[in-house]
């Protein structure tokens, strides 16, 4: 029986010590830990034009364990822009096939405007159904033109003398094509006849929604994925980040500018600490760029 007992206190006291040696082991581990990591401390001021440098008060600053702008460049790459030509494909079919091959030869969803007027050769208004159509029946209606009239066709001539049909239309194309060329300007307000047909406006929102979903993604990634520190600068524009773990840094105010007289100033600024060491940061109008150099 003291046998049993004298083996079980023994292990207890093998327990006990090899606990003990375990949470010194620990608290070294925790020390060494703490010992090994560095700090950064940073001033921020901004200089308005012809103005001397204020500080930077009351604004908050990140560290991100990866710059902003390649947070940004990586939601860019992962976000596919919006593709003209299977836009174009979509159309519904009230859009002649002519008229979109046009749109995809010239990449152009844009019927309105003397930019869409430059791109057009005779050929592609006689060719393409849609403008084809709105050329003559614009210039049919200008009175004061020579407008060549279009022949007086039947549709029982088609049945009776298709080969005659077919001469007259193309001597009344070929006429319209020698006016085309000769009267320039006649094509110039094409594009107030698709006004309601215009595919444009619906690109451009297509087009349009992809910087700020860009934009949000960016700012959730940054805040989550990569945020590391954050701070908020004084009355001095001074800022501190303790307890940093060794490694390569941003100091970033992600994508909102922080606003001096007529200064606005984003920083995206790399910092290396090393273990044991505080750094010392200083932001200004030198290492910041203005919110126009990063737009999408």
């Amino acid at each position: 029986m003291r046998l049993v007992e004298f083996a079980t206190m023994s292990g207890m006291k093998t327990a006990i010590r090899f606990a003990a040696f375990l949470g010194m082991g620990i608290l070294v581990c925790a020390l060494r830990a703490g010992a090994q990591a560095g700090s950064i401390e940073f001033v921020a001021r901004a200089a308005p034009t012809g103005g001397l440098e204020e500080p930077v008060r009351g604004f908050p600053f990140y560290l991100l364990s990866k710059s902003f702008d390649d947070i940004r460049k990586e939601v860019d790459l992962a976000s596919p822009k919006p593709n003209l030509d299977q836009f174009i494909s979509n159309l519904d079919k009230s859009y002649s096939a002519d008229l979109k091959a046009w749109m995809k030869k010239n990449q152009c969803v844009h019927l309105g405007g003397e930019e869409m007027v430059r791109k057009l050769t005779t050929t592609d208004i006689l060719g393409v159904p849609e403008f084809r159509k709105a050329y003559i029946e614009m210039n049919s209606g200008n009175q004061s033109a020579d407008f060549p009239k279009p022949p007086k066709i039947k549709p029982s001539d088609q049945a009776k003398d298709p080969e005659k049909v077919a001469k007259l239309s193309a001597e009344y194309e070929e006429t319209v094509r020698r006016y085309i060329e000769q009267h320039p300007a006649s094509v110039d307000l094409i594009y107030l006849s698709f006004t309601d047909i215009d595919p444009g406006p619906k690109w451009d929102d297509l087009v349009g929604k992809r910087p700020p979903e860009i934009r949000r993604r960016a700012l959730e990634l940054a805040q989550s994925k990569y945020l590391v520190a954050r701070a908020q600068t004084d009355v001095e524009g001074q800022g501190y980040l303790r307890g940093v773990a060794p490694g390569r840094y941003w100091i970033s105010t992600l994508d909102v500018a922080a606003v001096v007289g007529d200064a606005y100033s984003l920083w995206d600024v790399p910092v290396t600490v090393r273990p044991g060491h505080t750094e010392f940061v200083a932001l200004s109008n030198v290492n910041a760029f203005q919110p126009a150099q990063k737009s999408e």
